[in-house]
């Protein structure tokens, strides 16, 4: 089995750990991943690799429509992606995880989300970070900029010096400057998986992933988190601590009545005028 699905990235929601703690997490809509195909050492391609696939659209070009027929699916797949065995393999970071392998997966296979991730694993999402367009070096590069005072006027955003003179007489390549920003591929590693929702098919993890809304993005296990504990979970009282406390209610509310009664019980005593006492009936 592999660890790697295909999702949507949803919008950012508050939620609670398993420590009780308000966190940040993101849902990420993992509808069923098909295989739709699979390579092996042995064959032309000479490696192994899973391709799968997920969505659906309307319209579909034939050579997809037939890429799916092969592989056993009618309807048509709008996502596919490849993934490398030996990838999936050195993204592990626990030796406690069975490594992916080709075994019993078959073009046409149906993989559903709770058949590879479960709460408390550590997952690496994957996708296109959201362009910005073209931006200065302050943005783009966190710059300082220029002075505010001592006579500058303009060079508030300004990147500053890009090299030196005659030695070397040019800008090192890599040299960062103002241009294009995001739009990048961006992969964001141990991020907790802090909940499950396998009637809708969501995915929620802790933190912020690439990506804007209604993105594709890979998920791929990585292993468990350290030190993970799940929480608590709810005992109901035990019958016999109940038993025990209506006991005792019961004695106290008991003896509370017979004090009163023996209170009732006791004659008054009234004092003659002559100094004697004599003895009346309450």
């Amino acid at each position: 089995m592999i660890n790697a699905l295909l999702g949507i990235k949803k919008n950012m929601i508050a939620t609670y750990d398993a420590r009780g703690r308000r966190v940040g997490a993101t849902l990420i809509q993992v509808d069923p991943n098909f295989v739709t195909q699979v390579k092996t050492a042995d064959s032309k391609d000479g490696y192994e690799a899973v391709q799968i696939g997920m969505g659906t659209k309307k319209s579909v070009h034939k050579p997809q429509v037939g890429h799916a027929k092969k592989a056993g699916i009618e309807k048509g797949i709008r996502w596919f992606k490849e993934v490398k065995i030996s990838e999936l393999s050195g993204n592990l970071n626990l030796q406690n995880i069975a490594k992916p392998t080709l075994d019993n997966i078959q073009p046409g296979q149906e993989i559903k989300l709770d058949q590879v991730f479960s709460i408390g694993d550590a997952v690496k999402v994957s996708g296109i970070s959201r362009g910005r367009g073209f931006q200065g070096g302050v943005r783009r590069h966190g710059f300082a900029g220029g002075p505010r005072t001592h006579g500058q006027s303009d060079r508030h955003r300004a990147s500053g010096s890009i090299g030196s003179g005659t030695t070397p007489g040019r800008v090192y390549k890599g040299k960062r400057m103002a241009g294009h920003m995001g739009s990048n591929k961006v992969s964001v590693k141990n991020l907790e998986v802090v909940g499950l929702d396998r009637s809708k098919n969501l995915l929620i993890v802790k933190g912020g992933i690439p990506g804007h809304v209604n993105s594709l993005v890979m998920i791929t296990k990585l292993g468990r988190i350290k030190g993970y504990t799940p929480p608590p979970e709810e005992k109901p009282e035990e019958e016999g601590e109940g038993s025990v406390v209506g006991e005792e209610n019961k004695n106290e509310s008991s003896v509370v009545s017979n004090q009163s009664s023996d209170k009732a019980e006791e004659p008054k005593v009234e004092r003659n005028p002559e100094g004697g006492e004599s003895n009346a009936k309450s």
